[in-house]
C-alpha cells in the first residue's frame, strides 16, 4: 500500500523532492541577490580606497638652533624630525637613518648635554637647543678621545651605526660622572660605577647588526680608564 502523499494546509500533495529543490533554488536566489546588492558598496568603498588623499596644506615653521657650536637656522614643515633636518636641510649624513622607529639607536646625537634618538623627535621641538653630531665631536685630524677608542679597538665593522654608537657612548659617561643610575644600578646611595654590565645596559638602545660589541665595549673602558 502506497504511503500517502503530506497534504499542505489547502489539501494540496506536497513532493518532497521538488520541496527541497524549490528551498535550494530559494537560497541560491537570495545568495545571488545579496551578493549583487553588495557590489556597488565594494565598489564605492574600493573607489575610496585607491583615491588620491585630499592635500592639506602644508605648514611651515622656522627654527633655530644651535649645531656643532654653529647657529642654524632653518624653514621647515612642521613635521620634519631632527633626524631629517640635519641629514636633508644641513647636510650632516654622519648621523644615521636606520629603523626610524627609535629602536636602533644610529640616529644618536646629544641634545642639550643628553643622548637622543633624533627620529624621535620634531626639529621644531628643540628650538634654542645645542646639538651635537658626530661631525661636531672630532675630526680625522683632531678626533675625540671616544672616536679614536673606536678605531684602536676596531669598534665596528660596517660602520653604519658607528656615529650613533660614539655619540651614545660620550654621553653615557657624562651620565655616569653625574651619577644619574640605570636600570642595573645596585645601590643608589653610593656613587655609581661603570662596570661591564652598567656599560652594556646603557648602551642597549645601540644595536650594531655586525656584532661588534665586545670591541666597543674596549673602547668604552678605554676611555673611561677601565670597567668595574
Amino acid at each position: 500500500m502506497d504511503k500517502e502523499s503530506p497534504l499542505d494546509p489547502r489539501g494540496l500533495d506536497i513532493n518532497p523532492l521538488e520541496t527541497r529543490v524549490s528551498r535550494r533554488k530559494v537560497l541560491i536566489a537570495g545568495t545571488v541577490t545579496a551578493a549583487s546588492g553588495a557590489l556597488p558598496a565594494m565598489a564605492t568603498l574600493a573607489n575610496e580606497a585607491t583615491a588620491p588623499a585630499e592635500a592639506r596644506p602644508v605648514v611651515m615653521s622656522k627654527v633655530t638652533f644651535e649645531v656643532n657650536g654653529q647657529s642654524r637656522s632653518l624653514e621647515l614643515d612642521t613635521r620634519t624630525t631632527l633626524l631629517d633636518a640635519l641629514r636633508e636641510h644641513l647636510r650632516l649624513t654622519g648621523t644615521k637613518k636606520g629603523c626610524d622607529h627609535g629602536q636602533c639607536g644610529a640616529c644618536t646625537v646629544i641634545v642639550d648635554g643628553r643622548r637622543i634618538n633624533s627620529c624621535l623627535t620634531l626639529a621644531v621641538m628643540n628650538e634654542g637647543a645645542k646639538i651635537t653630531t658626530i661631525e661636531g665631536l672630532g675630526t680625522p685630524q683632531s678626533l675625540h678621545p671616544m672616536q679614536a677608542a673606536f678605531v684602536k679597538h676596531d669598534g665596528y665593522q660596517c660602520g653604519y651605526c658607528t656615529p650613533g654608537q660614539i655619540c651614545s657612548a660620550v654621553a653615557m659617561l657624562d651620565e655616569v660622572k653625574a651619577g644619574i643610575p640605570s636600570h642595573v644600578t645596585g645601590d643608589l646611595t653610593a656613587r655609581t660605577r661603570l662596570s661591564v654590565d652598567e656599560a652594556r645596559e646603557r648602551m642597549s638602545g645601540n644595536i650594531c647588526r655586525c656584532g661588534a660589541y665586545s670591541n666597543i665595549m674596549d673602547a668604552i673602558g678605554d676611555v673611561a680608564g677601565g670597567l668595574a
